[in-house]
């Protein structure tokens, strides 16, 4: 079982006006400083206990990859110390390691004893390896002729050809086509039933909430908040939308969970129902059952634009359906201080039993990103029972007609 201690970490980097003030500082007498330090990371710390898994988020620049370069000790930290307990397995920058005139097969080999293991040990495990990566002949032609997909197809089938105690994977699961990126966190499931500790850098919100166990946000080089996955994610959306005038905050609802509201302020959701064909608001519903999502909208000042968003999530914070008036050609426009809208939108409620989340967004446009007036999630909460219907598995319900023809 392996585990990672990271105490007061910190990297900074030293930086010179000109090239002259390098060679003064040392060549001149009296060691006096000619630079200024850049720091990219502060006062990181943290702890993965044995067989836990969490995410790294933040925008680019955050300092996510000197994070893991820190923990993996592929560079030096400039304040605090990393402990790390286990054979640790790390994937880094898309093919780090792998030399671009050797063959896939040879790099293997290097890269399998740079993980500890003997060559005998890589010649056992060469088949599963080629087995696992799916590059086919491509396996003995060099790496240069390689595409950034089957890099990395290599490089992870090289890092996990074993199971580690402490797997560390950056962002390059990101690069590749759909099917391997799902076979690869198959392995990573099947690697933390079996207890091995993650550490990954991931944007994809399903794969962080579904592996990890918790969060950890950085921004500006400093640890922001750490958390559920649901709770860092929501609260990182809501970071990058912030611009000046904008509030972010967090609450802890009734049902324990943590609600994230940002936004200026010149819009706001007053009241939010889902009514059943009666009109009348429920919180329980019938699996397919028709059904209005009501939201009322007050405006607090002149607005050019006005586009509502929804979204219905799972128990997990897994998104299962979301629109907004932009993308339904129902946007409003010149709307003045004061106005109150009455926002109805009419569908059947075709999702399996759980309890569910609305999660509402009012902005100008398609996304948050541009005038972020409010996001506010967990704005309304609602359980659907399966009350009369056939029983099926599942987050939809898509009920079939069947036909067999013998």
């Amino acid at each position: 079982m392996g585990s990672i201690l990271v105490n007061n970490l910190g990297k900074a980097y030293k930086q010179y006006p000109n090239h002259w003030s390098r060679l003064g500082e040392w060549l001149l007498p009296g060691n006096k400083p000619r630079h200024r330090l850049k720091w990219v990371l502060q006062d990181i710390s943290f702890q993965l206990a044995p067989g836990e898994a969490v995410g790294i988020i933040g925008i680019n620049g955050a300092g996510k990859s000197t994070l893991l370069k820190l923990i993996t000790g592929t560079a030096q930290p400039s304040t605090g110390a990393v402990q790390i307990t286990g054979r640790v397995a790390a994937l880094l920058e898309l093919g780090m390691g792998f030399h671009p005139d050797f063959t896939g097969r040879q790099n293997c080999y290097m890269a399998g004893q740079l993980l500890g293991l003997s060559m005998g040990e890589i010649t056992a495990l060469m088949p599963e390896i080629e087995a696992f990566a799916e590059i086919g002949d491509y396996i003995d032609q060099p790496v240069r002729v390689y595409s950034s997909g089957m890099q990395m197809r290599l490089a992870f089938s090289v890092a996990t050809a074993r199971r580690p105690d402490v797997l560390i994977v950056d962002e390059a699961l990101s690069v590749g086509d759909a099917y391997f990126q799902h076979k690869s966190f198959e392995r990573i499931r099947a690697f933390r039933q079996h207890g091995t500790t993650l550490l990954i850098v991931s944007h994809d919100r399903a794969a962080m909430q579904s592996i990890c166990d918790r969060a950890i946000l950085l921004d500006r080089g400093r640890l922001a908040k750490q958390g559920s996955p649901e709770e860092v994610m929501d609260y990182y959306n809501a970071l990058i939308a912030e611009r000046e005038g904008s509030s972010l905050e967090q609450v802890v609802t009734e049902s324990g969970r943590v609600q994230t509201t940002s936004g200026s302020g010149e819009a706001s959701v007053t009241a939010i129902a889902l009514e059943n064909a009666a009109g009348q608001a429920q919180e329980v519903l019938n699996v397919g059952a028709a059904v209005t999502l009501r939201i009322r909208v007050k405006v607090h000042a002149p607005l050019e634009r006005l586009v509502l968003g929804y979204m219905i999530k799972d128990r997990l914070g897994q998104p299962i359906y979301g629109t907004n008036t932009h993308h339904l050609e129902q946007a409003l426009e010149q709307v003045p201080a004061g106005a109150e809208i009455d926002y109805r939108f009419h569908f059947p409620l075709n999702l399996g039993a759980g309890s569910y989340s609305i999660t509402t967004a009012l902005t100008s446009n398609e996304t948050h990103l541009a005038n972020n007036y409010e996001w506010r999630d967990l704005a309304a909460l609602f359980i659907v029972m399966n009350m009369n219907r056939r029983e099926f598995v599942g987050s939809s319900w898509l009920e079939p007609q069947v036909e067999i023809v013998r």
